[in-house]
């Protein structure tokens, strides 16, 4: 193996937006995220449905004629 080609490894601190912070190795000093497993919607179970412009009702009205 060669020497002195291999990145500089750092124990560092991910910082994300909502405030929590993670201790990771990485070759990086300093992270910064927008968003975690603390504050994303698929691991808070927090996920909301957004009908826009009432798409739901428009496809049923559009398919109605099939259910029957």
């Amino acid at each position: 193996m060669k020497n002195d080609i291999h990145p500089d490894y750092f124990q560092t601190t991910v910082k994300c937006a909502c405030g929590n912070v993670v201790e990771v190795g990485s070759t990086k000093k300093d992270i910064r995220v927008e968003i975690c497993s603390k504050c994303h919607p698929f691991f808070t179970g927090k996920q909301k449905l957004v009908d826009t412009a009432g798409r739901i009702e428009r496809f049923r009205r559009k398919y109605a004629k099939f259910q029957k």
